[in-house]
């Protein structure tokens, strides 16, 4: 029966194949995302241009509770724990 189950799942393969990849790239994007060292980035990014007048206040608090709140999305696990 083993045999004839693989020749029945073997077409298959190449979809579990294409599924695992994308669970791994979705894990690294979501390390990146959660990084903090990217988000004091964007935080960075977002002061510089406010002080530069490309934004109001208004965008500005709106971006960094943007930025803040993906942090926060995560569940507080730590990386690598798998709270996503």
């Amino acid at each position: 029966m083993g045999l004839l189950s693989s020749l029945f799942t073997l077409p298959l393969a190449p979809v579990k194949g294409v599924m695992w990849l994308g669970e791994i790239i979705q894990e690294q994007v979501e390390q990146q995302l959660h990084d903090p060292a990217n988000v004091r980035r964007e935080l960075e990014q977002i002061e510089e241009a406010a002080e530069a007048g490309e934004l109001t206040p208004e965008e500005k608090d709106e971006a960094q509770q943007a930025v803040l709140n993906r942090m926060i999305s995560r569940g507080g696990s730590a990386p690598g724990e798998g709270g996503g």
